[in-house]
């Protein structure tokens, strides 16, 4: 057997990737005002900024392209898409959309308003700062466990269900939703336990609250559960998923992660008229009911990419990358979060960069030496991403991780660039103490500060 996962497929199309020198590099980053998204594509040498979009599609979805019915209205391609997904997730009213944050933006525009409280395991940067642009606030309850990233725990994407329901008890009124995230991104890709969704939607039936998935990465969670959880061994990664869903009144979606494609989510609910007004804002916002944004060709490249999203010699090869990709950071003894999540590393800043304070973005600057280093893109999630001013006292507060993200696009990079990221991190480890910590010198309005802000060191 290999030591390392080998690919259930065969490169047929490979696209050039260019390597420049450190010098080159600094001068990049430092016209980029330190901030790694405002790099063009091809000065980065290994793009793990996220894997969202950024997969390679196979031959079977490329075909489908050439098959995209572009009408206006119920095109055949919407027809395969909204089967395929009723039967994956049973959720009754399916209603497309051109990304995640769109979905979001349907969602929560339909059921928050100002004062309004969202609980969930952790939210991601733009499910954040879609609750906020609705005058709500949002909230995590992530299970101790998942704030600890030396312990091994099988679901530390948990939600700590005792505090839940103790938050619940006290502010029920002011809860529109409670949303789960599978897996747990910003808690470092980290599954959710099958008895974990359960128990939310007991609570959720005890306080009469819809229950939704933020399903980003619903497949990868499944097997954790067919490989972790006992009582599952044995099932299809399909039925756990049904199961799954089973749980649930509605679910958002970026589709650029589980469906396999470069475009695409969705937001899917059972309950008819909170399908109708969401139906009404889709309209005005993205397009018509069976496009929502997005073209026949992607509508039929996400109908068969959510089929092979499931096929369990992919998942074992995708998350066995990941978890080999931590081995060798075990071996040269960076700390990072384990165990390994589902799509990404999460590189843990705070004790890598140990001699920076948590002001002083010590994430942010190890994205920085990545890039400058290695021409390697990743993205912080940290205090440049997460810390916020409290609404009432003005106090910053700041998250409990402070991670730099390592995620791996589907199907794209092999294991010798996982050798090569892992080298030049073990490199950046031995001089780490000379690195310098960042402020921020300019940002927008935006809570998505992290999109555009610039940054400098601080000397």
């Amino acid at each position: 057997m290999a030591k390392f996962p080998i690919e259930p497929f065969r490169i047929k199309v490979v696209e050039p990737i260019k390597k420049t020198n450190r010098q080159e590099r600094e001068q990049i980053i430092k016209e980029a005002r330190y901030n790694i998204f405002n790099i063009d594509s091809e000065k980065v040498y290994v793009d793990l900024l996220t894997d969202s979009g950024t997969g390679a599609m196979s031959d079977n979805q490329w075909a489908g392209i050439m098959l995209g019915d572009e009408a206006y209205a119920n095109c055949r391609n919407w027809k395969n898409f909204e089967r395929v997904l009723k039967e994956i997730t049973g959720l009754k009213h399916i209603i497309p959309t051109h990304q995640g944050r769109a979905a979001e933006t349907l969602l929560f525009g339909t059921l928050v308003r100002p004062g309004m409280i969202v609980p969930n395991n952790n939210h991601f940067d733009t499910t954040f700062a879609n609750i906020m642009e609705y005058g709500g606030d949002p909230q995590n309850f992530v299970d101790e466990p998942g704030k600890d990233t030396e312990i091994f725990h099988p679901f530390k994407g948990n939600i700590n269900i005792p505090k839940l329901d103790t938050f619940l008890a006290a502010n029920k009124e002011r809860v529109p939703i409670i949303m789960l995230t599978v897996t747990n991104n910003s808690g470092g890709g980290q599954p959710v336990s099958m008895e974990n969704i359960r128990q939310v939607r007991e609570l959720a039936d005890k306080y009469h609250k819809p229950f939704f998935f933020d399903a980003c990465r619903f497949a990868e969670n499944a097997y954790f559960i067919k490989t972790r959880e006992k009582g599952y061994e044995n099932k299809s990664v399909r039925d756990i998923v049904r199961e799954m869903f089973s749980y649930v009144d509605g679910a958002t979606m970026s589709a650029k992660k589980d469906g396999m494609a470069n475009m695409g989510g969705f937001v899917a609910v059972n309950d008819d008229w909170l399908a109708d007004k969401l139906r009404e804002k889709l309209i005005l916002k993205e397009g018509f009911l069976t496009y929502g944004g997005l073209s026949g060709r992607d509508l039929e490249a996400l109908a068969r990419g959510f089929e092979e999203v499931l096929q369990e010699d992919y998942l074992e090869y995708r998350i066995g990358q990941v978890r080999f990709l931590g081995e060798l950071l075990e071996e040269a003894g960076i700390p990072f979060l384990k165990p390994t999540g589902g799509h990404a590393v999460y590189l843990d800043a705070k004790k890598i960069m140990d001699h920076i304070p948590q002001n002083h973005l010590p994430a942010q600057s190890l994205v920085v030496e990545l890039y400058k280093q290695g021409g390697i893109r990743s993205v912080e999630i940290g205090s440049f991403m997460f810390a916020v001013p409290d609404r009432q006292t003005g106090e910053i507060k700041y998250p409990a991780l402070e991670l730099v993200r390592l995620a791996l696009p589907r199907r794209v990079y092999t294991n010798s660039h996982l050798f090569y990221v892992a080298e030049v991190i073990r490199e950046i480890y031995g001089y780490r103490h000379q690195c310098k910590g960042m402020k921020i010198v300019a940002k927008g309005e935006s809570s998505l500060r992290h999109f555009v802000a610039e940054l400098e060191y601080i000397e």
